[in-house]
């Protein structure tokens, strides 16, 4: 039975239709790569599933877990690369999200603590978060998630901005979890490259329709092919 399922789904703005009857389902250790246009509603589509934004038809629907047990992290901005915490305040503060709390308890601190040595950042807990180079705040910011939830990750465009190196770096921390701590991924990106090597698949959401499918099943479309060419047949 599927982790997730979206059924239909539309979403809009102003009237303007936004997310244009979205189909596709997870099961527990996917990673699921969306893909597609600009403003074919990928990003929308996530807040949906969070219940950030409102449903217009369809249905969103979960299977062993709520939208309480998922990480999210969101496309970054200029007031989170300036914020003026330090790295431990910002990763425990994941904990927020798994109901309303006055202090933080020791296992939230230990959860905190685990995640930062998992991906390795806990020998900079101490540095503030806006000293950072961009793929360290990633590596923040992904830690934080983690901190709501190991069972499912939604994640948008989370190496935008990043240089190659932090990029490949942030890949490869994604696909780790995924594969070695077994946590599903959903995540948001314009890099259709990246996307074929990584994830098991595919929604493209195109403004001429969308696909969703295994990555092999993709290749074989003319919008892979256009992207891909040759690499296609890799």
């Amino acid at each position: 039975m599927a982790l997730l399922k979206c059924e239909n789904v539309y979403m809009s703005y102003d009237s303007v239709t936004a997310v244009n009857g979205v189909s596709f389902e997870v099961e527990q250790g996917d990673f699921l790569c969306i893909v597609g246009e600009n403003g074919t509603g990928k990003s929308t589509l996530l807040k949906g599933i969070l219940g950030l934004q409102k449903i217009a038809r369809g249905a969103v629907s979960f299977n062993g877990i709520s939208n309480n047990d998922i990480g999210y992290l969101p496309q970054r901005t200029e007031v989170q690369k300036d914020f003026p915490a330090a790295v431990r305040e910002v990763v425990i503060s994941g904990r927020l999200s798994c109901g309303r709390k006055l202090f933080y308890t020791p296992a939230d601190r230990k959860i905190a603590n685990q995640n930062m040595k998992m991906l390795n950042i806990d020998g900079i807990k101490h540095k503030a978060f806006n000293e950072l180079s961009g793929g360290q705040q990633q590596r923040v910011l992904l830690a934080r998630a983690l901190c709501s939830t190991q069972k499912l990750l939604l994640l948008d465009e989370p190496t935008t901005g990043l240089d190659p190196f932090a990029t490949a770096d942030m890949y490869s921390i994604i696909s780790h979890l995924n594969k070695h701590h077994g946590v599903t991924v959903i995540m948001v990106t314009h890099d259709v490259r990246s996307s074929v090597l990584y994830a098991n698949k595919i929604l493209s959401m195109e403004h001429d329709g969308d696909f969703f499918g295994t990555v092999e099943e993709y290749k074989k479309t003319a919008a892979a092919r256009l992207i891909l060419g040759g690499d296609c047949d890799a």
